[in-house]
C-alpha cells in the first residue's frame, strides 16, 4: 500500500467526495485562469496593434501636413485645397488665416499671395488674418514692423491696396484716437514705406529728408495736417532702422527684396556665350536682377532699367522672347554688371538683353510690368489717388 491510499482509507465517503470536489474546483479554476491569460494576452495584443495603428496614422498625417505647407509653398491655392481635402485644415477662412498666421516653413511670399487675391475666400481670410495682429499702443511703425514681417507684399498694386486697406481698417480699430480716419493712416502707411525705400535703398541717390517727409504728408488727417511731432517719430525710427524683411521660412524663395513688382524663372541669351540659361528674375526698384538659384542670396547679376526699352522680339528656335536695349546708344553696352563665378563683379557685356518667357501671355506680362517699373512707382499712384479723396472729402471753410 503507498502512503496516498493508507491516507485515503482513513476518509470517509464523504470526505473523499468532498476531496475530489475540490479537486475538480481546483482544475476549474486552473482552466478558467489559463483563459483569463489567453484572453489578456490578446487584448494586450490588440491594444498594441491599436497603438501601432494610431501611431501609423500620425505619422501618415504628419506627412500629409509636411506634404501639404510643400504644396502651399509652391502654389498657395493648390496648397490649400490639399490640406482641406485631406482633413487637416478646416475650409473656413478663420482655421486658414491661423495656419497663416501661426504654422512655422511657409514661404512668406507665398502667403502674400494667397492674401492678395479678390476671391471672396481670401478677402474674408485676409481680414480674419490681420485680426490676429494686435496693435493696440503701438505707433504706426511699429505696426507696419509687425504686419509686414509676417508675409511678403506682392508686387500688384491692386493687393497692395487690398492688404494695407485691412492693415490701416485693423490699426485704427485698435487705436481709435490716433487718426481721423482709416485714410488717414493709410497714406501715411504708405509714405513710410517709400520712406523706408528712399533711405535703405543705395539705388535711391535723392534721400528724402524730414522736411519732404513733413511736407508730402500735409492735409491728409481729413485736410488738417498731423503733427509735426509725431511724423519726426515716425521718421527718425525709420531713419535709425529700416524694415526687418521676412525670409522665406519654405526655403523654396529665399529673397530679401521687398515687395518686388514681378518674379518668376525665364531663359536669359548670355552675351559673349550665346546660350540659354534658366535664371530666376526679380523686378524692384527700377532694376532687373537675375539669379542662377532662388535661394541665392546675391543676383548673379543686375541690369538697371534707367534710361532702357523692352519690346517683344522674334527669335529663331525661341518664342515667347522680349528684348531689353537703350534707343539712344545702339551698339554700346547695355550698364549693367554680373558677379562671375570666382565671385567678381565685372561689367555686363550685352549690347541687349534678350529674354524668354514660356508662354506669349507671361512675356506680355512681364513687359507690362517692366515698362511699369521705367515709368511710374505704383506706391506713388496709390497715395495719390487716396489723397484726392482725402482732400476732396474735407470739409470746406
Amino acid at each position: 500500500m503507498t502512503d496516498c491510499q493508507m491516507v485515503s482509507s482513513d476518509f470517509t465517503e464523504e470526505e473523499k467526495m468532498e476531496i475530489e470536489s475540490i479537486k475538480t474546483y481546483k482544475k476549474d479554476l486552473l482552466d478558467d485562469i489559463q483563459k483569463l491569460k489567453m484572453e489578456i494576452d490578446n487584448v494586450m495584443a490588440e491594444i498594441l496593434n491599436f497603438e501601432s495603428a494610431e501611431e501609423n496614422k500620425t505619422i501618415e498625417k504628419s506627412k500629409r501636413f509636411s506634404n501639404g505647407k510643400k504644396k502651399f509653398n509652391m502654389d498657395p491655392k493648390k496648397g490649400i485645397s490639399y490640406l482641406v481635402e485631406n482633413k487637416l485644415l478646416d475650409e473656413g477662412p478663420q482655421s486658414i488665416a491661423e495656419f497663416l498666421y501661426k504654422e512655422e516653413g511657409l514661404n512668406k511670399t507665398a502667403i502674400g499671395e494667397f492674401l492678395g487675391e479678390r476671391e471672396e475666400l481670401h478677402l474674408k481670410t485676409l481680414k480674419a488674418f490681420v485680426d490676429l495682429h494686435e496693435f493696440s499702443d503701438l505707433n504706426l511703425v511699429q505696426a507696419l514692423r509687425q504686419f509686414l514681417w509676417s508675409f511678403r507684399l506682392p508686387g500688384e498694386a491692386q493687393k497692395i491696396d487690398r492688404m494695407m486697406e485691412a492693415f490701416a481698417t485693423r490699426y485704427c480699430d485698435c487705436n481709435t484716437h490716433v487718426f481721423q480716419s482709416t485714410d488717414t493712416c493709410y497714406i501715411l502707411s504708405f509714405a513710410i514705406i517709400m520712406l523706408n525705400t528712399s533711405l535703405h535703398n543705395p539705388n535711391v541717390k535723392d534721400k528724402t529728408t524730414l522736411e519732404r517727409f513733413i511736407s508730402m504728408n500735409r492735409g491728409i488727417n481729413n485736410g488738417e495736417d498731423l503733427p509735426n511731432d509725431l511724423l519726426s517719430k515716425l521718421y527718425e525710427s525709420i531713419r535709425n532702422e529700416p524694415f526687418k524683411i521676412p525670409e522665406d521660412d519654405g526655403n523654396d524663395l529665399t529673397h530679401t527684396f521687398f515687395n518686388p513688382d514681378r518674379e518668376g524663372w525665364l531663359l536669359k541669351l548670355g552675351g559673349r556665350v550665346k546660350t540659354w540659361k534658366r535664371r530666376w528674375f526679380i523686378l524692384t526698384d527700377n532694376c532687373l536682377y537675375y539669379f542662377e538659384f532662388t535661394t541665392d542670396k546675391e543676383p548673379r547679376g543686375i541690369i538697371p532699367l534707367e534710361n532702357l526699352c523692352v519690346r517683344e522680339v522674334p527669335y529663331a528656335r525661341k518664342q515667347y522672347c522680349l528684348e531689353l536695349y537703350n534707343p539712344n546708344s545702339r551698339g554700346q553696352k547695355i550698364k549693367a554688371c554680373k558677379t562671375e563665378t570666382d565671385g567678381r563683379v565685372v561689367e555686363g557685356k550685352h549690347q541687349s538683353y534678350t529674354i524668354c518667357a514660356s508662354t506669349a501671355e507671361e512675356r506680355d506680362s512681364w513687359i507690362e510690368a517692366i515698362r511699369a517699373s521705367i515709368t511710374k512707382d505704383p506706391f506713388y499712384d496709390l497715395v495719390s489717388v487716396r489723397k484726392k479723396k482725402v482732400i476732396n472729402q474735407a470739409p470746406q471753410d
